[in-house]
């Protein structure tokens, strides 16, 4: 009874329910992140659609039919970003429901005197605003157009050396620990990203520049954090979702002249009458619920399960190539994903961990020693026992120097 009970603590324990909540909070990432990230790759495939205005005659028939392609990545960037004005609201919302007592001026006002207290002016933080707005766009913006040449599990994978890139940054600019192993992670995921780069040779491949773009996608979204982390700080949840809406609203009042931009000068072809909608709403909200999960889900588990996200999604994703465009993964590919799992993992290390190793060692030889202990001194009980059993039927003590009739052998 007292074993049952102890196992139920330790089963509905605090840690233990964040772990369980962990466990849910990277399948929820895993999946929003592959599902974004193929519902836009699923924007780039051909289809034969009528082409509008066609002048169409029975000797060219087959014109009638054209191949359409969507090819508009910033204006992709442009309109999922626009859906992180979102953020605030939300938090809003569930601010107003948790907390009864708090109004709805008291929930803005504290978001608000947050930042007037690490002394942000308005001037100041709208320009913080602005830089980080252009980061995020041009972050995402290289991200999307990388998939347009690779597909999307080598971009996840390309993206997931972010890890290793925030780790330098926090390193040189935030002043982090030095850890030896973390900068093995990083030799590791440069080396399959150098794989990935050449897995199709150099000689009119467009494989280099799509590892290119997405390797510098995964830099910028390294440089955003660490640099938030330097210039806004430790942030509350009330501040990061109206940073975040801020953002979407500089990015829907001021970059909507750069779409129209490269719409007329034909850089993005863009057929308005044809824009895949359902593929982009889908993969605007689960881009949104990534990043909602990304950013608040600390309050209900550990980081670590919501980092995870980033390299799960990469098998995930691989088996929805392999079914949907028939991919193969062998040779430098399948290499490259390999050194850049590892690398991930290693990251991922704590701080400390040579103690926790030599705790484990530690623990595993007491484990043997008293295991060997317990064996020898039970096989001698064993013996003594069996030298100094009685047999009450013929009064007979068993011994090696007599025989059963008492004659000295």
């Amino acid at each position: 009874m007292g074993r049952l009970r102890s196992c139920t603590n330790s089963c509905c324990s605090k840690s233990a329910k964040k772990i369980y909540c962990g466990v849910c909070v990277t399948v929820c990432v895993t999946a929003s992140w592959v599902g974004a990230t193929h519902c836009i790759k699923y924007m780039y495939v051909p289809t034969f659609n009528s082409v509008p205005n066609a002048n169409v005659t029975t000797s060219v028939h087959m014109s009638q039919k054209h191949m359409m392609r969507y090819n508009a990545p910033f204006f992709t960037t442009w309109f999922c970003t626009n859906w992180t004005v979102l953020f605030f609201p939300l938090y809003f919302f569930c601010q107003l429901i948790s907390n009864r007592c708090k109004s709805s001026t008291d929930i803005l006002t504290e978001s608000i005197r947050n930042f007037r207290e690490k002394g942000f002016t308005l001037g100041r933080f709208m320009t913080r605003v602005s830089l980080f707005c252009l980061l995020w766009v041009a972050t995402n913006y290289m991200y999307i157009h990388s998939l347009r040449i690779l597909l999307a599990t080598d971009v996840m994978a390309l993206f997931a050396t972010n890890v290793a890139c925030v780790y330098l940054l926090s390193w040189v600019i935030l002043h982090k620990q030095f850890v030896g192993v973390r900068i093995v992670a990083v030799i590791l995921c440069d080396t399959g990203t150098a794989l990935l780069a050449y897995m199709d040779g150099i000689t009119g491949s467009p494989t280099l520049s799509g590892v290119v773009l997405a390797a510098c996608a995964a830099a910028g979204s390294a440089i955003y954090k660490v640099l938030f982390k330097k210039v806004i700080g430790d942030a509350s949840f009330g501040q990061v979702a109206l940073f975040f809406s801020l953002i979407g609203l500089f990015n829907a009042a001021f970059l909507w002249p750069v779409v129209l931009t490269l719409y007329f000068t034909g850089v993005e072809i863009l057929y308005w009458h044809y824009i895949p909608w359902p593929p982009l709403l889908a993969a605007s909200a689960l881009s949104l619920v990534a990043n909602l999960l990304g950013n608040f889900s600390v309050a209900w588990t550990y980081d670590l399960f919501i980092t995870l996200g980033l390299i799960t999604a990469v098998p995930v994703s691989a088996a929805l190539d392999v079914v949907l465009y028939g991919a193969h993964f062998f040779g430098m590919k399948l290499a490259g994903m390999i050194l850049i799992s590892i690398g991930f993992f290693l990251v991922m290390f704590p701080d400390n961990w040579p103690t926790y190793i030599t705790r484990l060692l530690r623990n595993i030889i007491l484990l043997s020693h008293s295991a060997r202990w317990s064996r020898r001194h039970g096989q001698g009980l064993q013996s003594s026992q069996q030298r100094t059993a009685i047999d009450y039927r013929t009064g007979y003590i068993r011994s090696h120097l007599r025989s059963p009739s008492g004659r000295v052998r």
